[in-house]
């Protein structure tokens, strides 16, 4: 494809592609982690921006990016939370953002690259599209539920402790419980 039929196609794709933000009212990025191997400690972040780009309808195109701040990690226990935001963990305060942007997605498996701790992994999340309505307001919204896992420690999250009976007191594994809905901006 020569250089001015690759701007045509960019210029006629921009023009068609609809644009979604997330609506954190409406929206949690949640995770799930095993606790001493019997139990779930469950948590989400409180602050965070998405956007959804998409040709299609049902968002088989979809380009998806995602700002999380790390501060704003919330699991009930305040002790918790701050050693979560700590340099065993997080370290939110010289890696403020958790970000992603994906690299493909088929309207079932979303891959894109994750970036904890200036670390970039490529993850691989499945995601149901829930449908899209119009609200009360006139608004055009879209749910989606994602899910995946992701290794801790492939981010250099790599605290840990083992109890007296030997047990790993946090799992490697983390899962990922994410449920959004978004908002069509007008055009």
């Amino acid at each position: 494809m020569d250089k001015s039929t690759e701007q045509k196609q960019r210029i006629m794709e921009s023009l068609v592609s609809t644009k979604w933000a997330i609506d954190p009212s409406h929206s949690e990025i949640g995770f799930k982690v095993i606790h001493m191997m019997i139990s779930s400690v469950k948590g989400h972040f409180k602050s965070f921006e998405a956007t959804v780009e998409a040709t299609e309808d049902d968002f088989s195109d979809a380009k998806v990016k995602v700002s999380i701040d790390a501060d704003s990690i919330y699991t009930n226990n305040e002790d918790r939370d701050n050693h979560l935001k700590s340099d065993d963990f997080l370290n939110a305060e010289k890696y403020p953002k958790i970000t992603f942007e994906s690299t493909s997605f088929d309207g079932k498996k979303l891959v894109g690259d994750l970036t904890i701790r200036d670390i970039t992994k490529q993850v691989e999340l499945k995601v149901e599209h829930n449908g899209t309505a119009v609200d009360g307001y006139g608004q055009t919204k879209a749910g989606f539920e994602i899910r995946g896992e992701i290794n801790r420690k492939d981010f250099d999250l790599k605290w840990d402790q083992v109890t007296e009976a030997g047990n790993v007191v946090v799992s490697d594994m983390v899962k990922l419980i994410i449920d959004a809905e978004f908002t069509k901006e007008e055009e």
